[in-house]
């Protein structure tokens, strides 16, 4: 697709909507995006979708330039729809994100259209819900999470191969760098370089930080 067909399209939904390019900078951003974050479109040259979203998932701040969803459009890996909280210069409100990858004709990676929904209610009526399941049951909060299960930010859209997935899992049930090595039949500063590499493509910077992203992205299972 041309840019300007890109632009159209997103111009084509009264939902708030953007596009992004492979280095995440925008590249289209319709009249209901540009009021949601107090811009005008002009303002947005040489803006990083991350710096204009600020968004964070359960766990914490999740847009980054390590992003999952960009590295998976880059891929043309399908992703499903995720909420996000969204921050933006009025406030911090929930929004169910979906990506279409497009391609466009002067460039040989996809760019990643992101429609947003406004959830904030529902979000808001599932932390309640969430408080009466663990006050009324007694469940750990992980457990009540569960069985509360919603749209996840997709760190699963994070391309780790079966070697750093083997770790990770392993890392999980407690085992450290010799233990794994052992295990897997390999050095132990190739355990310690393969755990870097997971801590860069989850956006983490520590082990147990890299642990609770892949639990709460369904990756240990």
């Amino acid at each position: 697709m041309h840019l300007a067909q890109i632009r159209e399209l997103v111009n084509s939904t009264a939902d708030p909507a953007y596009a992004v390019d492979a280095v995440g900078a925008i590249i289209a951003l319709n009249p209901e995006a540009a009021a949601l974050f107090g811009l005008k479109p002009e303002q947005t040259n040489g803006l990083r979708c991350w710096e204009l979203s600020k968004g964070a998932d359960a766990r914490g701040p999740f847009c980054s330039a390590q992003c999952a969803v960009r590295g998976a459009a880059q891929r043309r890996r399908r992703l499903r729809n995720f909420d996000l909280l969204v921050n933006s210069k009025a406030c911090a409100r929930w929004y169910n994100v979906s990506i279409l990858a497009l391609r466009e004709n002067a460039s040989a990676s996809p760019c990643a259209v992101h429609i947003l929904r406004d959830v904030d209610i529902r979000k808001q009526l599932e932390d309640l819900m969430r408080v009466f399941v663990i006050r009324s049951t007694g469940l750990p909060r992980d457990e009540a999470a569960k069985l509360l299960a919603t749209t996840r930010a997709p760190a699963r859209a994070v391309n780790l191969t079966r070697q750093e997935l083997a770790i990770l899992r392993l890392l999980a049930k407690g085992s450290g760098t010799r233990a794994i090595a052992q295990q897997l039949h390999i050095s132990p500063v190739t355990v310690n370089n393969h755990i870097q590499h997971i801590l860069t493509k989850l956006d983490v910077h520590t082990r147990l930080a890299a642990i609770r992203r892949a639990e709460h992205a369904g990756l240990l299972h």
